[in-house]
């Protein structure tokens, strides 16, 4: 029921790509393209820069991705509770999840997914990217959801979500009222999450592309979650990196602050991780939930 040309657009900013987008539609690329041009013209704006061989989304594409999942989600509810009157579904989905994920995002999905299968037992194991890898590779979850870039051969791999990570510091902060360059963070206290969590992988790779040294930064402690690096930043004046899911009741009570860093963002996308191959029954169905079968 979603709009195709909604999901043609959904297809091409989620994968980046208008190949990739008429690889997973079965379409022309010709075809996505028209789609795409259609929509621009409807709404009189564009919606994707092209930077040499890769694409990304304006502002305007940006805001039109969030209302399409919004949409997309509605319909997958609608699609979800007519389909499964009357059907009963049993068993136990083990789903192992980076500690970012597992705190601030799953459990309000997780609620709902026990609303339309009340008779299927979900356990929810948190731990950083690393341990939730050796985990799958182990046998011991079904499915994991991480943050981490790294990719193995051992899996499969979709996105999930997009994240935006961002700067923050208490909001009293002398320096939340300016704008950064990215050489002024070797002058600052940062606190870092531990060794193996796919957060600190993604953020270290993003300022190496900078040409930031990690080694000289001032990195003044690692601590093993976002809460914890959370509750430090309100009672010093060290900053750290986090993501914007972990911090908006923060952000909305003014207990932290976003600082701006000058001609830098650091975007990415969750992934779930999957063992290659056909997924079991339980496996596909919480995809086809999460709308990413």
């Amino acid at each position: 029921m979603f709009d195709y040309r909604l999901k043609v657009f959904h297809t091409v900013a989620s994968r980046s790509s208008f190949t990739k987008a008429s690889e997973a539609l079965n379409i022309s690329q010709p075809a996505v393209t028209k789609h795409i041009k259609e929509i621009e013209n409807q709404l009189n704006t564009k919606l994707f820069d092209r930077k040499g061989t890769s694409i990304q989304l304006t502002q305007s594409g940006k805001i039109l991705f969030d209302y399409a999942e919004k949409i997309r989600n509605i319909y997958r509810d609608l699609e979800f509770e007519i389909h499964q009157i009357n059907q009963q579904r049993k068993g136990r989905l083990i789903i192992g999840a980076s500690t970012t994920i597992a705190q601030y995002i799953l459990p309000e999905i997780l609620a709902k997914f026990k609303v339309y299968y009340p008779d299927i037992k979900v356990e929810l194991i948190a731990h950083n990217t690393e341990i939730i890898s050796e985990l799958l590779k182990e046998g011991k979850i079904d499915l994991g959801i991480i943050e981490g870039e790294s990719q193995s051969s051992f899996f499969d791999y979709k996105k999930f979500k997009r994240d935006e990570i961002v700067l923050v510091g208490k909001a009293g902060h002398p320096l939340v009222h300016k704008t950064l360059t990215l050489k002024d963070l070797y002058t600052i206290d940062l606190i870092f999450r531990e060794p193996g969590s796919g957060s600190l992988e993604f953020i270290q790779n993003r300022l190496k592309e900078k040409g930031i040294i990690i080694d000289k930064l001032h990195i003044v402690m690692q601590l093993g979650s976002s809460e914890s690096i959370k509750n430090y930043l309100l009672h010093s004046e060290s900053m750290a990196f986090l993501s914007i899911s972990t911090v908006l009741n923060e952000l909305k009570n003014n207990l932290l602050s976003i600082i701006d860093i000058k001609n830098f963002s650091i975007e990415r996308h969750f992934h779930f991780i999957l063992p290659k191959g056909e997924q079991s029954e339980l496996i596909s169905l919480f995809l086809q939930f999460m709308g990413k079968d």
